[in-house]
Order: structure tokens, then sequence, then C-alpha cells
């Protein structure tokens, strides 16, 4: 997911850094990740761990002194969790043309999704956001915030200020005695959007850039799926030696389809539309191949179909095996229908949605795997409908 927001910002004249937040616990493929990325986009690339979870501004203030190093004009802010063309010099060219401390990336969604996403009511002259409002009740605005954004240095003041005051509410609550950790967030935890976003609205300091390109969220397996299809559909025009072409001799290629290449790919197999294939795959013979992702290392034996799936890492499917989801897409018929962050469960049953295979999953030979989540590192010997495989 991140490769696609590290190839934007390397793409930005005049790019310093780029640093990697979370609390995450750094590991040896993160380590490799960064390695490769900073040689392939001659950009320092860090990752800074949080020593708890901070919020979605607490991280940005605890390591300001590392974001504000070399004296950076601006920084960009993105969330890990979107999928985007990531219209970053389009920002940057309005935030030169006029300065403010924050700068928001903006789209629009229809009225009833609205309200899963912070919502701006922004002026039409001058694209100030008077009013902002996360996820609220009832109907505030059809533009929604992508979690993208452009600040200045002195956006971080703000941030100081909420710091401050959380220090202060933890103040009180130990002279009170409630020295629980649960009844205040601690002084390091900002939200960005509560905290930030709503109380400076319409005081001249926040301002929006609309896109009307691509933009999803991915909260899901599923919304993993839809942001995949998105990013292969722009390959089209951003980057076409990317997509794969049907060649004599070579698999049968329809629509958008990605194959890293060192995966190896029988010449009767069928792939695609909207399939991407890593690092070290084998596809056999007569397999079939459509709206999935397989991630590297995975195995696809002979005649095998997999439809509406992610192939977790380092997998195996068996010989005539079948692996299929019920996807959940936006409604294509509303141009501003927005990707739904699906429950798994109702009324205590698995809902149908895409199938995933964590790593290193064994499925046997001619078995269905049905709307399922395999846990990794799990071998199966039948067939699995509407099913979590702990």
């Amino acid at each position: 997911m991140i490769q696609h927001h590290i190839e934007a910002c390397a793409q930005v004249p005049g790019m310093q850094e780029i640093l990697l937040i979370g609390f995450y616990q750094p590991d040896e493929p993160l380590t490799q990740f960064l390695e490769a990325a900073q040689q392939e986009f001659h950009l320092p690339v860090r990752y800074l761990q949080e020593f708890v979870p901070l919020g979605t501004g607490g991280g940005l203030y605890h390591f300001r002194d590392q974001i504000l190093a070399g004296g950076p004009e601006a920084f960009f802010v993105l969330n890990a969790d979107v999928c985007s063309d990531f219209p970053l010099s389009a920002m940057l060219e309005a935030h030169r043309h006029q300065r403010h401390p924050f700068l928001l990336l903006g789209t629009t969604a229809n009225r009833t999704q609205s309200l899963n996403y912070g919502c701006i009511v922004e002026n039409p002259q001058t694209h100030e956001v008077l009013h902002y409002v996360e996820k609220p009740s009832t109907f505030i605005s059809d533009i929604i915030n992508c979690g993208i954004y452009l600040f200045s240095p002195e956006a971080l003041k703000p941030l100081r200020d909420v710091f401050q005051r959380n220090q202060q509410d933890g103040q009180f609550c130990l002279a009170l005695g409630e020295d629980s950790p649960g009844l205040w967030p601690g002084a390091g935890t900002i939200r960005l959007e509560q905290d930030v976003f709503s109380a400076l609205a319409g005081q001249g300091q926040i301002y929006v850039h609309l896109t009307d390109g691509i933009w999803s969220q991915i909260k899901s397996a599923g919304s993993a799926l839809y942001a995949s299809r998105l990013y292969l559909s722009r390959y089209q025009n951003t980057h076409p030696e990317r997509l794969a072409k049907h060649t004599p001799g070579g698999p049968r290629i329809r629509g958008n389809v990605y194959i890293h290449p060192t995966a190896k790919v029988a010449p009767s197999a069928v792939l695609g539309p909207n399939v991407s294939i890593g690092k070290g795959v084998t596809v056999g013979e007569g397999v079939r191949l459509r709206e999935s992702i397989v991630l590297h290392g995975a195995t696809l034996q002979e005649h095998t179909c997999v439809l509406h799936s992610i192939v977790g890492w380092g997998s195996t499917v068996g010989r005539w095996a079948r692996v299929e989801g019920t996807p959940n897409d936006p409604n294509p018929n509303d141009p501003r229908a927005r990707m739904d962050s699906e429950s798994l469960f109702k009324d205590g049953k698995l809902l149908p949605a895409i199938t995933i295979l964590g790593c290193r999953v064994r499925i046997p030979a001619e078995v269905l795997i049905l709307n399922s989540i395999v846990l990794p590192h799990k071998e199966l010997s039948r067939s699995f409908t509407n099913q979590i495989i702990l």
C-alpha cells in the first residue's frame, strides 16, 4: 500500500526526505522495503516508531524536530490507509499561491456515505474550510476529507496547544486521584480531525483543495482489491509498461494485469481483469485468475481457479481447487459512490465477502474455499464456505 505513497512523494520536485510514522515494531521485511525504496527513489526513507499509539496527529508533534530538520518550506502528511492518484504537485502549487497552515485534499461522496467520513463545509470562492465534522450523525456536506494534507511548519503550533491542554487534563485527573490510564488519552495523543480541524475551522487557517481523481479508503481486504483495480487502471496512462501484454506463447491477458518479472506463469493460464501477481509467484497450467492479488512466493497449481480473493505470501493452492469470494464494490451507477467499510459479521454470521488466504496456507486439491478467511499457517483438508478458519 505505502509503495504508492512513497512513489508519489518522490515525484514532487524538491522533496527532501520521506518519514514513515507508526506504532508497529519494525521487522526485517520493513527494513528491506525501506532500503529498496531508498535505492529506487534516491531519497532518504526512514521509519519512526511511536512509543504508544499517538493518534493521527500525535506522531507529528512527537517527531516535530525530525520533521522540521533541514527547514522545509512545507511537509505532506498522508494517511497510509488510502488509495489515490496523490495530486501532491497541484497541492504544493495551491499552497505557494496562497499560503496557509493547513491544506486538506477533499473529494465528494454521496449524501449517505458522506456520514462515514470527515465532512468539510467550504467557502466556494476562497476554499476556506468554514466547518469540519468527523463522521457526523446527520448530513453536513458532500465534500469529504481524503486524509492527504500539506502543512506549513506553523501548523505544529496548534498541535502543541492540544498537547499542553492534554497535559493539564492529565494533571487534573491525577489531582483528583483518577490515575487510571483509561480516564484520559494521554498528553501525546492528538486527533487531527477532532482536536485540530474542527477547532480551527472558520478561522482562516484551514483550506481545502478539491480533486476529482481516484480515491478510496482501504479499511478492509475487500477495499484493498478495489484499490488495486484503481491503481491498475491508472497504470494505463501513467505506467503502461507495468501492465502485462498478451504475447505469443504467453498467458492469456484480459484487461489490466500486473506480473512481477520474477513470477513464473504458464502459457495456458488466463489472467484478468484486475490481477496483481507478486514476486516469485508460480502460476501453473490452466489456472484462471480474476479480480485477485497473489502475494510473493505463492504457488497456484494446475487448473486452480481464484476469483475475488487475496492469496497470502508463501501459500499454495492445490490442483483443481477453487478459491472464490464475493465483491462488495461501490455502486457503478453513482459516480460519487465510495467503498463501504463493510462489517465482517451480521447476527453472528460471517457475511459474504472476498476470500483471504493468510501467509503460508496450504489448500488441498479439488476443494472449494468460498467467502472465507483462512488464518496464517493453516493446512486445510476439506472445503469451507462462509467461515473463518482459525
